[in-house]
């Protein structure tokens, strides 16, 4: 019982050291502009590549069953080394932006080993109390997330290159973690061979398809604000010149707090419900994304720095209860695959966000873009207020 008790940490340490791999360009994108030539509109593409290649890792893991017929341990361990091998790629002088988006496509191909079997693990073990380690969970890849922006706010002292050193060593040390202390679960049901029927059939369960259109919402706004966090923070700063921010620090507070509220909102639905905690995040969420660009024009920094931390945190709490909601109505013997194939779909979405702003920034210089932000919420709400059996 006890070694059950640490089981938990673990996870929740090895996903924060290898999502750390997700945004770790992004983090440094003013120094990739400047070492190689790129433009400012490379933020999206390569924040997309990432995305791509996640898809791509997600599909393949799912339709071939991975987490469910092989060790889950062992996929982590060889994902979180094959991505942070990815990862240190960017380090290489002769990169183009070609051979940036291939390095960014892979690194994304191998966190589908990590995020979602990483969640997958904690289901094997975690048959109660589901919703409350998923936010524990959660709350490590947001932090992980985030912590590339807080390497760059130390840049001033070390190169930005220590950066991506860092977060690729912190991954391979997350997957030695899963792989020497974590052992399969008590709960896993292992999958006899590749089930093309579940790949196509998860969705027939209206409580399941309920959450994971919730989920799709949620995906639409989730990784567009934490991909122009930053350019959000330049702009304001831009057009009120009194204002002076440490824009890498604050990206981080502003991304990494989500990961207190996903365990704060793990541990109200315990009490609540999942399902009503995962709902009044989203209708918070979306309200930010109608409200924010008016923010703009508001003289108080502080005011603003205040709302985007709100934000924040209401914009990913739901993230795990959403999963959660997933999982617990995903058989048991297809639920690697059935949390996999949502992944899959959800970072889909993020992709058409992003390239949606993208575009839209280089049509116009409005800030009312946003708003398209509130799309995938609302769609989400209406999903979550349908009647379940």
């Amino acid at each position: 019982m006890n070694r059950i008790k640490t089981i938990l940490p673990i996870i929740v340490v090895a996903q924060f050291c290898c999502t750390s791999l997700w945004f770790a360009s992004n983090a440094v994108m003013s120094d990739l502009v400047i070492n190689f030539g790129l433009t400012e509109s490379a933020i999206g593409h390569l924040t997309s590549a990432v995305q791509f290649g996640f898809i791509l890792g997600t599909l393949v893991f799912a339709v071939l069953a991975i987490a469910d017929r092989f060790s889950p341990s062992k996929v982590f361990l060889i994902s979180a080394l094959l991505g942070a091998v990815c990862n240190l790629g960017i380090l290489w002088e002769d990169n183009t932006l070609t051979t940036m988006l291939s390095i960014r496509f892979l690194t994304g191909f191998f966190l589908a080993g990590i995020y979602p079997v990483g969640m997958k693990i904690a289901a094997d073990y975690f048959d109660k109390g589901l919703g409350k380690s998923r936010g524990f969970l959660v709350g490590a890849l947001v932090i992980g997330t985030a912590f590339p922006h807080l390497l760059k706010g130390l840049t001033n002292v070390f190169p930005w290159k220590l950066v991506i050193i860092t977060t690729s060593s912190l991954a391979v040390l997350g997957g030695l973690m899963i792989s020497l202390l974590v052992p399969d679960g008590p709960y896993r049901k292992q999958s006899q061979g590749i089930n093309l029927s579940a790949f196509f059939g998860i969705f027939r369960n209206q409580n399941l398809r309920s959450a994971a259109f919730g989920y799709f919402g949620h995906m639409w706004e989730l990784y567009a604000f934490w991909a122009f966090t930053p350019l959000m923070l330049k702009t304001y700063s831009d057009l009120h010149p009194e204002t002076t921010f440490n824009i890498p620090i604050l990206s981080f507070l502003i991304i990494g707090i989500g990961g207190l509220a996903c365990i704060f909102s793990g541990y109200l639905s315990q009490s609540f419900g999942a399902k009503r905690i995962a709902f009044i995040s989203l209708l918070l969420s979306c309200t930010c994304c109608l409200v924010f660009p008016f923010l703009f024009i508001v003289q108080s920094a502080t005011l603003f720095i205040a709302f985007l931390l709100f934000w924040g945190m209401v914009v990913v709490a739901d993230s795990p209860l959403l999963s959660t909601l997933v999982a617990q109505n995903a058989p048991a013997e297809i639920k690697g695959t059935a949390l996999t194939i949502v992944n899959s779909i959800g970072f889909a979405i993020t992709i058409i966000s992003i390239q949606l702003i993208s575009g839209l920034k280089t049509l116009t210089d409005t800030n009312y873009i946003y708003i398209c932000l509130a799309i995938g919420p609302i769609l989400g709400l209406l999903a979550l207020s349908k009647k379940t059996e």
